[in-house]
């Protein structure tokens, strides 16, 4: 358990965070259909390729990797884990199945791929990773989630953190609370303490080891078709009084996801939070399009574009590392 902890506190060291190169075969196909570039296995490694290769090591201390993309290799040959390792970043895997409907709950979902896990485990190991992500997702209306839905994806993501930690690697724990809608502040507050409660209470009675796991939770946002919504500071606020009521000190640190926010307010948010002194976790990023969308952009599937996209994201790294200080300022944008 002690190397366990040893990885989960390098991967929230200082200035730096987590890439979440995770995306399935389906969901990048849709990224690549909005630059124009057709998704084959090619295109997906050359620029996964592109992302590791950017130089951006001083601010990423991981990257969750995809099934595809693990066994994959660098255009030199290297293993992609291994080129990872080389450049003292660390590899991850996503080993959850994708949200399929929760049966007789109308609009809600439960994360599969518990079946074959502790295997699965094993070969990731092999292969190099040395930490695991699992997302559950649930949506807020006036009267979701469900306690069905919560608790039973609070027990599934305690299964897999547990199995995650007898194969010897630390389990990212992702309960995002989705923010689409109207909701306000308030609520999402109550719906994301009530999730995290659930969470934590089945990681205790499955004997997770708190000290070698991380959290990754959406931040309290007000939804994101409210009419009134929260401006950053409320946010920072709201957000850390929800994890202080309901995430043990134990826990070394807190990976936000950035879900459907823009680039800039994901990093805003993020630095508004570290501008309020330390706190019992390290607060760090595990973003996915808030790093990656600009580098999309810029590379457009043309090997003329490879270094600007790559300073494209290498920009979004740092912007994001100095957040994690408290020294992120929005004139830096268009530094």
């Amino acid at each position: 358990m002690d190397e366990l902890a040893k990885v989960a506190q390098a991967l929230v060291a200082p200035g730096k965070g987590i890439l979440a190169a995770d995306e399935s075969s389906g969901t990048i196909a849709k990224r690549f259909d909005g630059i124009g570039v057709t998704s084959t296995e090619e295109t997906r490694r050359a620029y996964r390729d592109l992302l590791f290769t950017a130089g951006a090591e001083d601010w990423i201390s991981g990257v969750i990797l995809y099934d595809e993309t693990i066994r994959q290799n660098g255009a030199d040959g290297t293993p992609f884990p291994q080129l990872l390792a080389a450049k003292g970043v660390i590899p991850g895997i996503k080993v959850d199945l994708g949200a399929k409907p929760l049966a007789n709950a109308a609009g809600e979902t439960i994360t599969e791929g518990l079946d074959g896990l502790r295997e699965r485990f094993a070969e990731y190991r092999e292969l190099g990773a040395r930490f695991a992500k699992w997302r559950a997702t649930y949506s807020i209306s006036e009267t979701l989630p469900s306690e069905y839905c919560v608790w039973t994806n609070a027990h599934a993501l305690a299964r897999y953190a547990a199995l995650a930690q007898e194969a010897g690697l630390v389990p990212i724990v992702e309960p995002e609370v989705l923010q689409d809608g109207t909701h306000t502040l308030e609520r999402s507050a109550h719906v994301t303490g009530h999730v995290l409660a659930a969470v934590f209470t089945e990681l205790r009675d499955q004997r997770v080891q708190l000290e070698g796991m991380l959290l990754k939770p959406n931040m309290v946002l007000s939804g994101y078709s409210a009419t009134d919504r929260a401006g950053v500071e409320e946010v920072a606020e709201a957000t850390l009084r929800t994890l202080r009521r309901h995430v043990p000190a134990a826990v070394p640190g807190i990976v936000f996801l950035s879900g459907g926010q823009s680039d800039e307010d994901a990093t805003a948010h993020l630095d508004a939070m570290n501008r309020r002194g330390p706190q019992p976790w390290q607060l760090s990023f595990s973003y996915g399009r808030a790093l990656q969308s600009a580098a999309l952009e810029a590379w457009r599937g043309d090997d003329g574009n490879v270094a600007a996209a790559q300073a494209a994201y290498a920009k979004r790294a740092r912007l994001n590392g100095l957040a994690r200080a408290g020294r992120y300022e929005p004139a830096l944008e268009d530094a």
